[in-house]
């Protein structure tokens, strides 16, 4: 598959979203998460558009604005704009507590497309491999940034693992169940 130029607008556009993000533990630029989930997304046959709703899956869970979800139908089509609401735990603000978005999250997982199925595997995954080398830096400590804390966040990505593992046995959901037990042995 080549990549068209709406994939390098997508990029841009991204970039201008999460340019003030940082990372919680090592204050990382957020844009180097979602280049990573967009390369895993490419490596596991994802198609240019799940690619881009790759780049996009946290902007309106993180940056949403006033007319956010109709500029990336605009831009991108609904078919992203549908892939990226679906990756989105909430756009509501104030943001509901966060057991129960992430509960709510599961549930809508479980019935997911494949697309959506692909991009939260490599979410997670990416999510899961960053956790791993900050615990090895910053030992247990990291868990006080993360609002469900050491149980709640190995719950929820031990959760993703299983749901995810329910609907495919794509090589990428049987990494992320790999990295999820290893981090849970190290933690």
């Amino acid at each position: 598959m080549n990549l068209t130029p709406r994939f390098d607008e997508a990029l841009q556009f991204a970039v201008s979203l999460h340019r003030d993000q940082r990372r919680k533990v090592n204050d990382a630029p957020y844009i180097g998460h979602l280049l990573r989930v967009c390369g895993l997304v490419l490596e596991y046959g994802g198609t240019e558009d799940e690619a881009i709703a790759a780049l996009l899956h946290d902007s309106l869970e993180d940056q949403n604005r006033p007319g956010l979800a109709e500029e990336i139908a605009a831009r991108f089509g609904e078919t992203v704009l549908s892939i990226v609401q679906a990756c989105s735990d909430t756009v509501v603000q104030p943001k509901p507590p966060w057991r129960e978005r992430k509960e709510a999250f599961l549930e809508r997982l479980r019935t997911a497309n494949a697309a959506v199925r692909l991009i939260q595997a490599a979410d997670k995954l990416d999510n899961v491999s960053i956790l791993l080398g900050q615990y090895r830096v910053f030992g247990p400590e990291i868990w006080n940034k993360f609002k469900g804390g050491r149980e709640g966040t190995l719950w929820y990505y031990r959760r993703v693992a299983e749901v995810l593992g329910w609907a495919s046995e794509n090589p990428l959901v049987l990494e992320l169940a790999r990295r999820v037990e290893e981090l849970e042995q190290l933690a």
